[in-house]
C-alpha cells in the first residue's frame, strides 16, 4: 500500500454552496467494513464508492481525513464494500452514528479476506488496499478487488439532497423486481447503439424489456424534431398485438397466456393475432403504422397506465385503444409505397436464444417511402446484432454497470 500527497490549488468555492450543488447528484450508499486484531469488526458509511477499472479490478471510496473510523480501518489488511439496499436505511444510520457498537445484533459473514459481509446487502466487494492518496480534505482509497458477489438483487439505497431514498423513475416505484433491475443493466450494453441510430435517422430509439405482464422502457435516446411522448419507466401491457417480439419464439403455453389477456376475443380476432405473431417470427421484427388516435391520446393513456396509482378504468382505456389499432400491426411494406410509421421493434437475442430486451424505433419522419422504412428496419436489426454479440460474452456481475 502506497501513500502520496499531491499539491493542491484552485479557486475558492464556498463549501456550503459546493455541497448543496453536488447534492443534486444522487450517490449510492455503501458500508465499508474490516476486522482488526485490536478493535474487532468496524465499519463506516460512505457515499463516494465507485468502480475504477475492470483490468485489473479496482474500486475506490473517499473518506474524510478527519474520520476516526477510517483511521481504524486502514490498520486492517483488507476491507469489504457492502452495497446497501433501499430497505437498509436504519442500518445505514446506525453505521453512520458515533459512540455506538455498530455491530451489536448485526448479522454478518466473513468475506474471503475475513472482512465482514453484512446480512441482506445487495452486493459485496472484497478488497485489499492498493493505495491511499490525499485529495484536499479527503483521501482517495484505491482497492484491488479479490472477490465479489450479489447477495440480493434489489434497489440500492441512495443519498440525495441531504436525505436517503431509492431509485425511482415514473413507474419503477412498484418494487425491487429482479427482472427489472437486470433489464436496466442489460440496457447499458445497447446505449451507444440506440444513440447512434437516433442520431443517424433523426428519430427516437429505445430499449424495452419484458417485466411480468408488461414491457418497460429502460433506456431512451431521441434526436427527433418532435419531442418524445414516452419516458423511462413507461409500462406497456403485453397484450396482443403488443409485445409480439418477446412472445414469438416462446412455446404454446406462453403464447396462449398472451392471447388470453384480451378478454372476450372471438376466434377470428385470435386468429388474426396468431397470424401476426407468425409474421413477426418469420421476419424477425414487429412493425406498426400510425392510427386514428392522436399521439397525445395514446401518450396520456400510456401515462395513466404507467402510474403507480393506476385505476381499472385506465387499464381498460389503454387496452381499448390498442385493440382498435390492432389491424395496423405487421403490414407488408412495398418499397414504392408511402407509409406513416408508428414504430419498429427488433428483438435482441441473448444466450440460449432468449429475448430479454428489444430495440424500438419511433418518432420517424412522417409519410416516408417504403424504401426508407425498409432501410430503417435494416439499420435497427444491425444495431440489435451488435448488442446480441455483447450479451453473448460473460460479464463481471458486480461491475456490469461499467460496461
Amino acid at each position: 500500500m502506497t501513500e502520496t500527497t499531491p499539491e493542491t490549488s484552485g479557486p475558492v468555492i464556498e463549501p456550503r454552496h459546493f455541497r448543496e450543488t453536488l447534492g443534486h447528484y444522487p450517490t449510492g450508499v455503501a458500508a465499508i467494513t474490516a476486522v482488526t486484531e485490536e478493535h474487532g469488526p468496524i465499519g463506516m458509511i460512505v457515499g463516494s464508492f465507485t468502480s475504477v477499472s475492470l483490468n485489473p479490478p479496482l474500486v475506490a471510496f473517499m473518506p474524510q481525513k478527519t474520520s476516526g473510523t477510517f483511521e481504524l480501518l486502514r490498520a486492517a489488511d483488507s476491507f469489504c464494500v457492502n452495497v446497501l439496499s433501499a430497505d437498509q436505511e436504519q442500518l445505514c444510520r446506525r453505521f453512520a452514528a458515533g459512540g455506538v457498537d455498530k455491530f451489536a445484533g448485526i448479522g454478518w459473514q466473513a468475506a474471503p479476506s475475513g472482512a465482514p459481509v453484512l446480512d441482506d446487502v445487495v452486493a459485496w466487494i472484497d478488497c485489499t488496499y492498493e493505495s491511499i492518496v490525499e485529495a484536499g480534505d479527503h483521501y482517495i482509497v484505491l482497492g484491488r478487488v479479490g472477490a465479489v458477489d450479489v447477495v440480493k438483487p434489489a434497489l440500492p439505497l441512495l443519498f440525495f439532497q441531504g436525505g436517503y431514498g431509492r431509485f425511482s423513475l415514473p413507474s419503477l416505484v412498484a418494487g425491487a423486481d429482479p427482472d427489472l433491475i437486470h433489464s436496466i443493466r442489460l440496457a447499458e450494453f445497447a446505449r451507444d447503439q440506440i444513440e447512434a441510430v437516433a442520431d443517424e435517422l433523426g428519430a427516437e430509439c429505445s430499449v424495452m424489456a419484458p417485466v411480468g405482464e408488461d414491457s418497460v422502457f429502460v433506456a431512451l435516446a431521441s434526436r427527433a424534431a418532435v419531442p418524445s411522448n414516452v419516458s423511462l419507466g413507461f409500462h406497456v401491457p403485453l397484450v396482443p398485438p403488443l409485445g409480439s417480439v418477446f412472445i414469438s419464439n416462446l412455446g404454446s403455453v406462453a403464447i396462449n397466456a398472451w392471447l388470453s389477456r384480451i378478454p372476450q376475443a372471438d376466434e377470428e380476432t385470435q386468429a388474426t393475432y396468431v397470424a401476426q405473431l407468425e409474421r413477426v417470427r418469420e421476419r424477425g421484427y414487429s412493425l406498426s403504422l400510425r392510427g386514428p388516435h392522436s399521439d397525445w391520446e395514446m401518450f396520456t393513456a400510456a401515462r395513466d397506465y404507467s402510474s403507480p396509482d393506476r385505476l381499472p378504468e385506465h387499464e381498460r382505456r389503454f387496452r381499448t385503444l390498442i385493440r382498435e389499432q390492432a389491424h395496423l400491426y405487421e403490414p407488408d411494406i412495398n418499397p414504392d409505397g408511402t407509409y406513416d410509421l408508428h414504430s419498429v421493434v427488433v428483438p435482441v437475442q441473448g444466450p440460449m436464444g432468449i429475448v430479454q430486451i428489444a430495440l424500438r424505433l419511433a418518432n420517424t419522419p412522417r409519410q416516408a417511402s417504403g424504401h426508407d422504412v425498409l432501410q430503417w428496419i435494416e439499420r435497427l436489426q444491425e444495431a440489435a446484432r451488435v448488442v446480441a454479440e455483447r450479451l453473448s460474452v460473460p460479464q463481471p456481475t458486480a461491475l456490469l454497470a461499467d460496461a
